[in-house]
């Protein structure tokens, strides 16, 4: 079902695959689906009448719309979605899942789709070190810098210190 009456929906820009991304983004993330499919009432610059142009989706619940734009715009680290984690195996799962399907690893919790979208793949762990402050997250932190896909293991040692 259509989400039309949101008051706020993260509007996402691909060259062609946005019913592709949406898909692969619900399948992957708890409370997401594909919720509505618009194909193009007419011609546009890069497509057809008929053609799909805009495809609602939600990821974790947040109403989110992926159109079928074209080539002009690209996506970048200036928008990421950030998923709060509770173990390992559920940030290796979101991890493996986007890297392992065509995505880039980067570095601090960060990947990217292979449409180009950015995901921070954030334990609560993390998130509660580096809000504590002082030496706890100081040592938190420098234990991030040298992680791609964090280790909570890790990050929990270095709380310790």
């Amino acid at each position: 079902m259509s989400d039309t009456n949101a008051k706020n929906t993260i509007c996402l820009w691909f060259e062609k695959d946005a019913q592709e991304a949406a898909r692969f983004y619900a399948a992957t993330f708890p409370d997401s689906e594909v919720t509505a499919i618009h194909k193009a009432p007419g011609d546009f610059p890069d497509g057809k009448e008929g053609e799909i142009l805009s495809v609602e989706f939600t990821v974790c619940g947040i109403p989110c719309m992926a159109i079928n734009g074209g080539p002009m715009f690209r996506q970048s680290e200036a928008f990421s979605f950030q998923i709060a984690t509770d173990t390992q195996e559920e940030t290796d799962r979101y991890w493996d899942a986007i890297v392992g399907n065509g995505g880039q690893e980067s570095h601090c919790g960060w990947c990217k789709s292979r449409w180009g979208v950015s995901w921070q793949i954030t334990p609560r762990v993390l998130i509660d070190a580096l809000t504590a402050g002082g030496e706890e997250a100081r040592r938190a932190f420098a234990a991030m810098m040298e992680m791609g896909k964090i280790d909570i293991a890790k990050i929990e040692a270095a709380r310790r210190g």
